[in-house]
């Protein structure tokens, strides 16, 4: 690739995207930004061969590329951060490969955050085009994380954003195996816009974005980027002490006051259910932190790449 830095670069992960390919790439290439520019495929271990195709797609087209390929499915964020590993731009934009962010918006995104001096930049879709599950999970997981991250509320993190060069080299230089990209931009700077950009159906096929996966982004927003979680079983252990004594308090002054009573068998059982799983749950939350630092310090690798090609533009 040429040696001078680009103005912008596209980081596009593909996932079983062979039948899509043809069209990401016409679309791409019929892109003006006015800048020099360039686009980072990130083949996130697709079984398919969809490697093969955009290698057969890219020679043909007018882009500027680095095809990267992954040795097997790592996850969505470990691919958009190899991608800003290798991004040279001085303004980054991660797209899907599906054409739901259509790369004209991308450009939008990109001038929207130049000419407000913003580091990151949001797409805020007028209309989503996704199943209801996944909206009403999407919007779970976005609400956690502004809880947990300390971010205003008129954020929507979604995974369309643009952000400047140094803030995704900056933020790619984590190298911990649950990466989660808007925790980290967070942990970077607040210097962050929306912007409101339209969402389209998809070309071909189906999402593979599952319940599994999204309750998998749930865990690392919960445990990679916050201590809340350890500090709201403390308060709940504490609340439940609490709650204890004055049970044992009530029942001491009913027993000095009316006597003896047999205690009902049902209430027993229920409260060692209640007080049982609670104190199950707490101990999962502290087992979670502790397995994923095991992990972590064991050298669980982020991502592993196999090959990477490079295309210029003729």
């Amino acid at each position: 690739m040429s040696a001078a830095a680009p103005e912008l670069s596209l980081v596009i992960p593909l996932y079983r995207s062979s039948g899509s390919v043809a069209t990401l790439v016409q679309r791409l290439a019929a892109l003006e930004p006015g800048e020099p520019w360039e686009v980072v495929f990130v083949d996130d271990g697709s079984p398919d061969d969809t490697a093969e195709r955009m290698r057969q797609a890219l020679p043909g087209s007018r882009l500027t590329a680095l095809l990267i390929r992954h040795s097997r499915n790592f996850g969505e964020h470990q691919a958009v951060l190899t991608g800003y590993r290798h991004a040279r731009g001085r303004y980054v934009v991660n797209l899907d490969d599906d054409l739901q962010n259509p790369p004209e918006e991308a450009l939008r995104l990109w001038r929207h955050a130049r000419a407000h001096h913003l580091d990151v930049v949001y797409g805020d879709y007028r209309q989503k085009c996704h199943a209801g599950w996944r909206n009403l999970g999407s919007a779970f997981a976005n609400r956690t994380a502004q809880w947990l991250l300390d971010l205003p509320e008129r954020f929507y993190l979604s995974s369309f954003r643009c952000v400047t060069g140094t803030m995704a080299r900056q933020a790619a230089s984590y190298a911990g195996p649950y990466p989660y990209i808007d925790g980290l931009l967070s942990q970077l700077t607040l210097s962050i816009g929306i912007l409101e950009v339209h969402h389209d159906n998809r070309v071909v096929g189906e999402s593979t974005y599952n319940l599994r996966r999204l309750i998998r982004l749930w865990l690392t927003i919960f445990t990679s980027f916050s201590l809340m979680p350890l500090r709201l079983a403390t308060l709940l252990g504490a609340a439940l002490a609490l709650l204890g004594l004055a049970v044992l308090a009530w029942l001491l002054v009913g027993v000095l006051l009316h006597g003896t009573e047999v205690a009902g068998w049902l209430s027993v059982i229920s409260a060692i259910c209640l007080f049982g799983g609670l104190q199950s749950l707490l101990i999962g939350v502290l087992g979670e932190y502790l397995g994923r630092i095991f992990l972590t310090v064991s050298g669980k690798p982020q991502s592993f790449l196999r090959s990477l090609d490079h295309f210029e533009a003729p």
